[in-house]
């Protein structure tokens, strides 16, 4: 390996940074000698698969996406289990816990984020926990007993993803969420409440526009305190309220950071030469939490450290979700405020398509006959359908009636709309020579009249 190469550091080798490290065999191989620092053990693994993980519905090599033997092949220095314990970037280098130093030529901080915290009493007691890494589902799973109550707070994907874990390990699981339903980000009323029901089914129990006011115990955790009085038991708890940006490494070396650390449209941050992507950035007014811009991100700053032009945009995402087999689907305006109020606005229309039976439910918003949002529960398979009509912003009139059906009924009717419509219009030569403009017309004018 050539020590001439200028060397890339990466703090961070979670999904982040394990998605730049392939982007950038794939954009500039040879060009960097590359070494990664990761705070756990062993290689990177994909986050978004710790919930079948909790509930031993897969085993851990499913998770893996970079093995430590994978580093070695590519010729990339993996450093694992180790902190940076500063930046210095006016030296170009980095120390570590035990004092080590390392210099770089480029940096890129992908430190992704943590729980965020309640601050409220009896948070640091050892059985209120959070889920975020493979330690912690190891934890969980050592601390569950069968029978015993669990109490989760939070009702987002992670938090109905612990929940539905930890009842599947035996525990009787309680989930606290403030919201009156849940994933109210990403599902309306209706279909909130039919995954409540089918949840409730499987045992879970719910306690919605619920706040937590304190953690009960002395030395180990007995119950969760509602603001209203009650007490839930519970030997175990797990905070999933959302994430905080990993941003302490930064703020120290003074690079400029509002709610996580401030990136441009190459992902520099406000030193040069130190770049920033994933949960740890802000570009704009944006942070993050979702896989598509983040991959996005990675593709760009491998780009641009191949020195290739290119920018970072933001982007609409849908999103779509699985939770224990039950899959989601959202774009759009969903028509709710965070508190699952609905909004009025005369201009939308509102389709909705219900089977109980199948737990099947669809809604759609439109606005001048074009798709401004959509909700699906259960059959999401037209989702990215109605994700892309929604984004051409296309006239939807020759399939209203067929839009619940999706591309299946609605491409070919389109498209027939479409070539009649092309048909409809006048040709270039019709277009040129029916115009009074056109000498040769005005002149047989007077002839066609004579003649008659």
């Amino acid at each position: 390996m050539s020590t001439n190469k200028p060397h890339l550091i990466i703090i961070g080798n979670g999904m982040a940074g394990g998605r730049l490290l392939s982007e950038l065999q794939q954009h500039c191989p040879t060009r960097y000698r590359i070494t990664v620092f990761g705070a756990e053990p062993g290689g990177s693994y994909n986050r978004v698969l710790l919930s079948p993980l909790l509930g031993r519905e897969i085993d851990t090599e499913t998770l893996i996406i970079h093995r430590p033997d994978w580093y070695a092949a590519q010729g990339i220095q993996l450093i694992s289990d180790c902190r940076i314990a500063r930046i210095e970037p006016q030296q170009r280098r980095l120390i570590d816990a035990d004092g080590q130093a390392y210099h770089y030529d480029k940096l890129v901080l992908a430190t992704g984020s943590e729980p965020s915290q309640l601050g409220v009493a009896g948070e640091t007691l050892p059985q209120v926990m959070g889920f975020r890494t493979l330690a912690d589902v190891d934890r969980l799973q050592q601390m569950a007993r069968e029978g015993k109550p669990a109490v989760v707070i939070g009702g987002g994907l992670l938090g109905l993803e612990a929940a539905e874990g930890l009842r599947r390990l035996g525990m009787e699981v309680t989930l606290v969420h403030r919201s009156r339903h849940l994933l109210n980000r990403q599902l309306d009323q209706t279909a909130a409440s039919i995954l409540q029901q089918q949840l409730e089914a499987r045992g879970l129990k719910f306690e919605l526009g619920a706040n937590t006011a304190a953690f009960i115990g002395d030395n180990a955790l007995e119950a969760v305190e509602l603001q209203d009085g009650r007490q839930l038991p519970a030997t175990l708890a797990v905070v999933a309220t959302g994430i905080t940006p990993n941003t302490l490494l930064a703020r120290e070396a003074e690079l400029s950071c509002d709610r996580a650390v401030q990136v441009d449209a190459q992902l520099q941050t406000s030193s040069p030469d130190i770049y920033a992507l994933g949960e740890c950035c802000q570009f704009a007014s944006h942070c993050y939490g979702l896989v598509a811009p983040i991959w996005r991100q990675a593709e760009v700053l491998a780009k641009h450290l191949a020195g290739e032009s290119t920018r970072y945009k933001e982007a609409p995402v849908a999103t779509q979700l699985k939770i224990s087999g039950i899959e989601l689907f959202s774009c759009g305006r969903i028509n709710t405020d965070s508190n699952g109020t609905v909004e009025t606005d005369g201009s939308i229309e509102t389709l909705c398509y219900q089977d109980p039976e199948l737990n099947d439910y669809r809604k759609l918003l439109l606005r001048d006959n074009r798709l401004i949002g959509a909700v699906l529960y259960g059959d999401v398979s037209a989702g990215q359908w109605y994700f892309e009509q929604q984004q051409r912003g296309t006239e939807l009139s020759a399939c209203r009636d067929q839009l619940f059906f999706g591309p299946d009924y609605c491409d070919e009717l389109l498209a027939a709309e479409a070539e009649s419509a092309l048909a409809a219009q006048p040709s270039i030569y019709e277009s040129s020579c029916n115009t009074d403009d056109n000498p040769d017309t005005r002149a047989a004018q007077p002839a066609a009249s004579n003649a008659a």
